[in-house]
């Protein structure tokens, strides 16, 4: 049988963000119910070009597929007119090893499983009723972020702040547009969006840390997703010192690429300050936030299985849709 191929604009139109958040959700469980099988990551980094790859693999037990993705990050290119992001998933059946599938969608499934990781996180880690959220990022990933956001939390107002104010502008004008019932506020640093936030998503390649414990008010949650790797940080290591609770996707891999790897490598945390993992939440072995005035961290490296979740989901969808007798 040929390996079917499928396209950007099919896989958007096919799979929502409910339900690849529905999806994600069940791969943390997964991970955390030793189901999950999955190497470790593979980066390559191209400094000459601001680039970075990665290649991600994972499977589920019980599922018909296993996946190898590569996705990509280049950051000069909006310079030249093209996207940031770029990548491709590879499905296979399990069962044999036959190639199932090539997922040409360009990124588009990492963003929605990063964004849907968010999305999990906040469901489970902030407070049930948040008036302020900011955003340090203005680029795709700071859009889906917030977009996965409304799905599992109302919010009145919105700063956003990045190093380039030009896409700050115009994160505000698209968003303003989808959620008109939201306040956009373009701040005029880091610090003026994050004081008084109840919520703070962090989205960013930044190899610099940019937002400060002394900036956090009690009860708010912050979501940091951009340190993917183990130059990358978004968060000083002080944040995490301060943080009464603190949950990484992979403890495993948070130690050698997330926020966790900075801050256990300045020495202001040991391994007893990392509280969980997200799986184990949602499993119910751990609980989550307990108390309104709680500070939560929530280090999201990214998973291959995020990425075995949301491609099994597209392939089910795809199924669905498919006209009968094709």
């Amino acid at each position: 049988m040929e390996a079917r191929l499928y396209f950007e604009p099919e896989i958007k139109r096919l799979v929502s963000l409910k339900e690849a958040i529905r999806a994600v959700e069940d791969a943390f469980a997964a991970y955390n119910s030793g189901r999950a099988v999955l190497p470790g990551v593979i980066n390559l980094d191209l400094p000459a070009f601001q680039g970075e790859v990665h290649v991600k693999a994972a499977y589920i037990e019980g599922e018909d597929y296993y996946v190898i993705k590569i996705a990509s990050g280049f950051y000069r290119n909006p310079e030249r007119g093209l996207p940031v992001g770029n990548g491709l998933m590879q499905v296979f059946e399990a069962r044999t090893g036959q190639l199932a599938a090539i997922l040409f969608d360009r990124g588009y499934l990492t963003e929605l499983r990063t964004a849907a990781a968010g999305a999990v996180a906040a469901r489970y880690l902030a407070r049930s009723s948040i008036d302020k959220v900011a955003v340090i990022g203005s680029g795709f990933q700071a859009r889906f972020q917030l977009r996965a956001l409304t799905e599992v939390r109302n919010f009145k107002q919105v700063a956003v702040w990045s190093r380039h104010p030009e896409n700050v502008r115009r994160y505000i004008e698209e968003m303003s547009a989808i959620f008109p019932g939201v306040a956009f506020l373009q701040a005029e640093s880091a610090e003026g969006a994050v004081r008084e936030a109840d919520l703070v998503i962090t989205a960013t390649p930044s190899r610099q840390p940019i937002v400060r414990a002394e900036w956090l008010k009690p009860g708010v949650h912050i979501t940091a997703m951009g340190s993917d790797g183990p130059e990358k940080q978004e968060l000083y290591p002080e944040v995490l010192a301060r943080t009464d609770r603190l949950f990484c996707d992979s403890i495993a891999q948070c130690r050698r690429l997330g926020e966790v790897h900075h801050a256990l490598e300045a020495g202001l945390i040991d391994e007893k300050k990392i509280t969980g993992e997200l799986g184990e939440i949602i499993l119910g072995r751990k609980p989550g936030r307990q108390a309104n005035h709680e500070v939560t961290v929530a280090d999201l490296t990214g998973l291959g299985v995020q990425d075995a979740a949301v491609a099994g989901l597209f392939l089910h969808l795809a199924r669905e849709n498919r006209p009968h007798g094709c």
